[in-house]
């Protein structure tokens, strides 16, 4: 199996894909990104918080026009899983309005972005609906 980097730091792979936040100590409130302190209560303590794999489509649209290179049409939403929005793409589903709907169920998938001359693939995340 070729080598794999995580196409963001807050992508966990290995046997169960997951992603991590850094959690607000005094509020709760979660970022994916670095902070020097909360957005929310202006604290600057934080721990690593596991976020839900599965989710609820709370916001989409679909996207038709791009830059040169990036392929169109796509899915961008944001995902409630278990109280944290992520924004994200829908992968392996049709983009338009009859196969994506408010509230539909989704997890989160990975996938190959691409690979160096050395064969480490860059692995990047989407959510794609549930079956059923």
């Amino acid at each position: 199996m070729a080598a794999q980097v995580p196409l963001v730091d807050y992508l966990v792979l290995g046997d169960a894909p997951h992603l991590v936040a850094n959690e607000c100590t005094a509020c709760g409130a979660r970022y994916f990104d670095r902070r020097n302190a909360c957005a929310n209560c202006g604290k600057t303590e934080f721990t690593k918080a596991d976020i839900a794999t599965n989710g609820e489509v709370r916001a989409f649209t679909i996207v038709t026009f791009a830059a040169p290179g990036v392929p169109v049409p796509y899915v961008a939403a944001v995902v409630d899983c278990e109280g944290t929005s992520v924004r994200a793409n829908l992968i392996n589903v049709e983009p338009d309005p009859e196969h994506v709907t408010l509230g539909m169920k989704v997890r989160l998938a990975t996938v190959a972005i691409g690979a160096d001359d050395n064969g480490t693939e860059a692995i990047g995340f989407g959510f794609e609906p549930l079956g059923g």
